[in-house]
């Protein structure tokens, strides 16, 4: 239920950071590069942190500010090894000793 002038912009940051989320998921289907298909997993990502920390202010609870954190470190470790892979082939090197 809307009870602040404020509630009304905080349901349209999250109307425009759905559909920022919709445009990420097209450029992630229709990407013509690998790296374009990147950039746009971590546009998610980012998405989905701002869209967390808006229903956080939306149910006025701070229950879901770890979540915020979870999906920061796991972004940044998908785009740290997706970015290793397309540079090089391989996420996790290993040395050969002969």
């Amino acid at each position: 239920m809307i009870n602040a002038p404020i509630d009304y912009f905080l349901y349209f940051g999250a109307a425009v950071i759905s559909l920022g989320l919709l445009g990420g998921i097209y450029r992630i289907i229709k990407g013509p590069t690998p790296a374009d298909r990147l950039m746009a997993l971590d546009t998610i990502g980012i998405n989905l942190i701002s869209m967390t920390a808006l229903i956080c202010m939306i149910l006025r609870t701070s229950a879901y500010l770890t979540v915020i954190l979870l999906v920061g470190i796991l972004a940044f470790i998908e785009t740290v090894s997706i970015a290793k892979f397309i540079e090089r082939g391989v996420v996790l090197e290993r040395k050969r000793n002969h």
